[in-house]
């Protein structure tokens, strides 16, 4: 729809990785050096890192662009959570070996068999595994093995690892991973653009699909999309569609700052609440992949609700009667401070019968005798009201 309304030959800021729209910000040129730096070894592991969208794929589809097809063989893998086993026979169909059936062994030797075939012609074989980061232990030590694979003292197979932060985290730190570790060559994390580098980045697309200064971008729009998006691509790209969707809408000439801010506002209504999430389990090793993936995924569901049951009343019921009992035991054992009080208000007022008692003592027993009739009264009254409160509380509950 804005594409046709601003006369583009088609959208700038898709989503799907497209080499033709690749941007080389500061930080895509370190990666492709490292890469470029990592084949002409002809050897062990590269591995690059990056949030999600932060561009992984755009850059490894711009390298095979680069690369020579009659010198290099390359095999892709775009991994669910997979054993070691299922990684070999996913590896073999990427080089289109037909690998039918569940033999790992037999897997193996065609993949070996295939890599000496590709060796014997001058070619090289690349292997680029993406979303690493849902791979088991047990399939990256698949992948290591393959990598044994050699031709005299010349390794047959390089291997491209691709994932996201965590699996930076795990292969830094897991003890399991060290012999792979070793093997890694060259490694790059992907950073978010710099607020510099947004404009360039826009106008690199927008020229791509024949903009010609229709809609015109409004220069307060730069460091808010920045803000917006963190540096990250496809963050730019999804806010950059909405923009210009809502320009096309409104038949705007020019994207103001005020546009963007009301895109930024209505996409973070669209965005679902964040709540915690528990880590994944990870997948079973020695079960086949649809196995252990299933299981995984049924043990990190969160258990149905329990059925609603009738409220427990004889335990409610009880629960008050021992409130009330306890209130009554105290008030009774205010009663008899009280009795002892009025015995020693009695034996005085012999006392003062006997005519051994003075005027003035004679009016604070009275007043004492007042007291204590007036304070029964009012502890029985916040007893009885009590006691009522509660029963009426408890037939509530039952009710």
């Amino acid at each position: 729809m804005y594409e046709e309304f601003y006369g583009f030959s088609e959208r700038p800021f898709q989503l799907t990785p497209d080499p033709a729209f690749y941007f080389e910000s500061v930080t895509h040129k370190k990666a492709l050096s490292y890469l470029g730096y990592g084949l002409n070894q002809g050897e062990g592991f590269i591995v690059i890192t990056g949030e999600v969208g932060s561009g992984k794929s755009t850059l490894v589809a711009h390298l095979k662009q680069k690369l020579d097809d009659k010198r290099m063989t390359v095999g892709e893998v775009v991994t669910s959570a997979l054993d070691g086993e299922e990684m070999i026979h996913v590896a073999a169909r990427s080089f289109g070996l037909d690998v039918e059936g569940g033999d790992k062994a037999a897997a193996l030797a065609s993949i070996e068999l295939f890599l000496h075939e590709e060796a014997r012609h001058g070619r090289r074989s690349l292997l680029i595994v993406d979303e690493a980061q849902n791979l088991s232990i047990g399939a990256l030590e698949e992948l290591r093995m393959l990598s044994n694979f050699q031709l005299g003292s010349h390794p047959l197979l390089q291997t491209l690892l691709l994932g996201q932060p965590e699996f930076k985290q795990l292969l830094a730190h897991s003890d399991e991973l060290e012999q792979l570790r070793q093997r890694v060559i060259a490694a790059h994390h992907l950073e978010p653009m710099q607020p510099g580098e947004i404009e360039p980045y826009v106008m690199h697309r927008l020229h791509h699909v024949g903009w010609n200064g229709n809609p015109e971008m409004a220069s307060g729009i730069w460091v808010k999309l920045h803000k917006a998006t963190g540096g990250i691509p496809r963050k730019v790209n999804q806010v950059m569609t909405r923009l210009l969707l809502l320009g096309a809408v409104e038949e705007q000439a020019v994207l103001e700052p005020d546009m963007l801010d009301a895109v930024v506002e209505e996409m973070a209504g669209d965005a679902a609440p964040e709540v915690p999430v528990a880590a994944k389990r990870r997948p079973d090793r020695d079960l086949p992949a649809a196995d252990a993936i299933a299981r995984a995924r049924d043990e990190d569901r969160p258990a149905p609700p329990a059925p609603a049951t009738e409220p427990d009343t004889t335990r409610e019921k009880g629960l008050l009667d021992h409130q009330i009992e306890a209130i009554e035991a105290a008030f009774a054992e205010r009663d008899k401070h009280l009795a002892s009080l009025r015995r020693e208000v009695e034996k005085m007022g012999e006392n003062r019968a006997t005519g051994d008692m003075s005027e003035e003592v004679d009016q604070r027993l009275a007043a004492i005798e007042a007291r204590l009739d007036e304070q029964e009264r009012s502890l029985r009254h916040v007893l009885t009201m009590m006691i009522d409160y509660f029963e009426a509380q408890g037939s509530r509950a039952a009710a």
